[in-house]
Formats: structure tokens, sequence, C-alpha cells
């Protein structure tokens, strides 16, 4: 217990400490955001700083961090000291850099980004990525509150029948302005992911469940490797780049950029505190290690949710686990093809404020989700898992270069390059190692991960010491000012 304590402690000081580190270093002003200076009542809506604090924590949590978490916990106590300090100084940072570097270029989504600072052909890159991994993301969350929907319901309302309910609301959500269902339901949903968490964290410690103390081991019962396995597993609970895409929709919402440190740094350290309940709670509920992963692979993710939540909390835990993991992901799932919409605009530059505009995008990606959703959940996270964090690489890859360019101290850009190469170093390690990926031993995965790492960060130094230019940021302009990145007042 001393352990989740102290761990709870790292999280609050890292959001009053290295929360204004990292918001002094990008310097918000008090400039016009795109909320009003592009208000268009679909996607560019101002909104007050709890409701956009409340609509950016469902937006990149939904089941995130209740299922990776639990996943991750299966290796042990050590997956907290993963969560709060990979929340604290990379997941925070990533999502205030992402969210807010969008918000200087009137809410463009990381894809656009990436063109602006490493080059065209980043940028395509970055789209076909982006858009698979919204796709892998928004089919993750139709299967799993589709699986307890036919569980709680009738024989006859099966699993096709509730991702083909789950898949109409996307429609829904993803067509309609921001504020009429996403702006409404969100904040509730929020609450519900919150008050899921304290109850949990409450049936622990009133049921007098043991968590285990820190331990630097992996005590996964397949004897996985922490590195760079529960890295990956994780995802969502300490750093994801699912979060880069979401947070250029908030970032097109808020109505000053001092609300940043709140909404995006605030959220993603939120988001950790809730990995951190479901991870203890679950090895407490089911005693070891073992017993966890057991009820993962016999009950799935939402049924060890649910057995977890109604044997601590009784017909109540069952309620607000019913509620959490159906709404909770579905809440994920929307955002994520309404993110892919925005960047398919992007590309077609077909305008969003006509419905049929909107349509043409929507009904091709609701289809290719509903393919996807054939697919095994297990194998879909995994994927989503790996493309998730090299999402998260390139995304900080592009703050580094962001803050290279922007700022006259360069080693302020240390506070984002430094994360990037850990994070380069665990993409890499992964999908060289990973069954889904190249399947290789340790032998090749280290060492392959840390020298991929360190010649991104050589590259990078160089560029820091003034030997090279960052491609592609040189002409670039933000949109709503006409002014040249280089030579705008950041």
């Amino acid at each position: 217990m001393i352990s989740l304590i102290l761990s709870f402690l790292v999280l609050i000081a890292g959001y009053f400490i290295y929360g204004k580190i990292v918001e002094k270093t990008f310097a918000p002003d008090g400039r016009e955001t795109p909320a009003y200076a592009k208000q268009d009542g679909v996607d560019f809506i101002p909104m007050p700083t709890w409701k956009a604090f409340l609509v950016q924590l469902l937006n990149i949590a939904g089941t995130g961090p209740i299922f990776g978490a639990l996943m991750g916990a299966c290796f042990g106590p050590v997956v907290f000291l993963w969560i709060i300090f990979g929340a604290v100084l990379g997941g925070g940072v990533h999502d205030y850099m992402s969210g807010m570097i969008s918000e200087r270029h009137d809410g463009a989504s990381i894809a656009e980004l990436s063109g602006i600072y490493l080059g065209p052909a980043a940028k395509w890159i970055m789209r076909v990525f982006s858009i698979l991994l919204l796709l892998l993301t928004g089919t993750v969350f139709v299967n799993s509150p589709a699986a307890l929907l036919a569980r709680l319901t009738p024989d006859s309302l099966n699993v096709t029948f509730w991702i083909a309910v789950i898949l109409a609301y996307y429609i829904l959500a993803t067509l309609l302005p921001i504020d009429k269902i996403i702006g409404k339901l969100y904040p509730v949903f929020g609450a519900v992911l919150i008050i899921m968490a304290v109850g949990i964290i409450g049936g622990v410690i009133a049921g007098g469940y043991t968590i285990p103390e820190l331990s630097l081991h992996s005590l996964h019962p397949n004897s996985l490797p922490v590195w760079p396995f529960m890295f990956v597993t994780v995802a969502c609970g300490a750093i994801s780049g699912f979060h880069a895409t979401q947070s250029p929709m908030v970032a097109k919402c808020i109505k000053s950029e001092k609300q940043g440190r709140r909404v995006f740094y605030g959220a993603m350290l939120s988001e950790s505190v809730i990995a951190l309940v479901w991870a203890a709670g679950g090895v407490a509920f089911y005693g070891t290690t073992g017993g966890l992963s057991r009820a993962l692979a016999d009950l799935g993710q939402s049924g060890a949710v649910y057995d977890i939540s109604t044997g601590m909390l009784g017909p109540v835990g069952g309620v607000l686990a019913v509620v959490g993991v159906i709404a909770c992901p579905i809440t994920s799932g929307d955002t994520a093809f309404r993110s892919a919409r925005l960047i398919l605009a992007e590309i077609t530059k077909l305008d969003q404020k006509r419905i049929g505009s909107r349509l043409i995008i929507t009904v091709p990606l609701l289809a290719a989700g509903a393919v996807l959703t054939q697919l095994d959940f297990n194998v879909l996270w995994r994927y989503f898992s790996w493309s998730n964090q090299t999402l998260a690489m390139i995304s900080l890859w592009i703050a580094s270069a962001y803050l290279l360019k922007t700022r006259k101290n360069r080693i302020s850009s240390l506070l984002t390059a430094l994360p990037a190469a850990f994070m380069s170093a665990v993409s890499m390690t992964y999908i060289l190692m990973a069954p889904e990926g190249f399947g290789l031993g340790a032998h090749i995965g280290y060492p392959a991960g840390i020298v991929f790492a360190a010649a991104l960060f050589a590259a990078f130094l160089a560029v820091m010491k003034g030997k090279n230019h960052i491609p592609g940021s040189g002409g670039a302009k933000n949109e709503r000012t006409g002014q040249s990145v280089s030579n705008m007042k950041m």
C-alpha cells in the first residue's frame, strides 16, 4: 500500500512542479485561440475549462487506463514505476506539447504538424500511420463494450448486433457538431470513470486486500520481460500516441492558451491515477499476477473488470462497471473516428461545415472499422499498443523539432527529445521481439533498439548544435496569422 500512496504523491507533485516547467518551456500567452478565430459551429467551438478537461480525459482514456493497466499489472508492482514516471516525464509532456503546438497552428492534426516540422515525407507517413491507428483504436473500443453487452442481454442480442448498434452511434458522433453529443455526454462519463476509480481504491481498503509492494522484477506468469513488453502493454496509462490524435480536437475548443496545462497535462496525469488504481486493484483482488492473468484469459478484459467491480463493491460496482466498460470505450472509439475524419478532411480539403462532405468521409471509415471488428481482440490490442507507442515516439520528435525551431534556448528541446529517444528504443525493441513482430531474441532486439534510439538522438544533437537544419520547417506558415514558424512569436 505504501508504494501506491507514494505513486499518487509523485503524480500530484509532477503536475505542480514538472507540469509548470513544461508550461514555462512552451510559454503560453494571451493570443486569440482557434476556438474563436475559426469558430464554425462544428469542430471549432469554445468550451469552458472544466468541460474541455473532461472531454480530453474521455477522449484519451476510455478503458485504456483500465485494460492496459490490468494487463500491465501482470508484470507485478514494477508497473507502478512506469505509470508514474512515464506519465510525468513522457505522457504529460507528449499530450501538452501535441495539443498546444496544434493550437498554435489552428488545430492542425499531428500529421500536418509532422509535415511542418519534419518535412513532406514525414507528413504522408504520419497521415497513413495516424489513420491506421485511429481505425485500430475505434475497432478495439467497439469489441469490448459489445462483448459485455452481449453477456448482459438475451442471447438473441449477440455481439454482432451490439457492434452494429455501436457503429450506428459512431456515425452520429462523428458527423454532429462536437457540442451536441460529445460535449454533453463526455462530462457525465468522465465523472463515472473517476467514480469507478475512487470506488475501487475504497474497495481495496475496506475489503482488507493486500497490494504487493514494489519489486523491480517481472512477475509475469508467462515470464515476459519487463523491457520492452510492459512499456507497450500499459499504453494509455503512461504514454500514448493516440493522445496526439485527440489533443488537436480539444485544441480547437480551448478558450485560452493558459488552459493548456490543466486540460492536456492534467488529463494525462488523471488518467495515470486511474491506471494506478486498476493496476493495484487487479492484483489485489485476484491475489497474484497469475490469478489476474488467468482471469483476463478466461473472462476477457471486460469480464475481469465486471468481476473486480462486483466483487469489491457489490451491485453498485456492477452498475458502475457496466456503465464504465460500455460507455467509456465507446467515448474513445467515437472520437477516434472523428479524428480520422478530420485528418482525411485535411488531405481532401473537403469543407467540414457541409454534412455531405462529412458523410463522404465518415461512411467508408466506419465500413472499414466494421470489417476490422472480425479480428481477435487480443491481436488487435497488441497491434494497437505498438502502433500507439510508435506514434508517441514520432510525436515527441515533432515536439523536439518545434522547440529547436522556435526557442532561442535549444537546451529546452531536451524536455521532449529524451523521452522521444526512450520511446524509440521501446518501439524498435518491441517490434523486433514480439510474436506479432519479427519474433527475434533479446540478443538482437535489445542492442538494435539501443542503436536505433542512439542514432536518432545523435541526429537530434547534430541539429541542436547547428550542424544541420530541420527539414521542411523553414517556409512553413501558420494558416491563421500567415507568419513563418521561424519568425512567429512563440
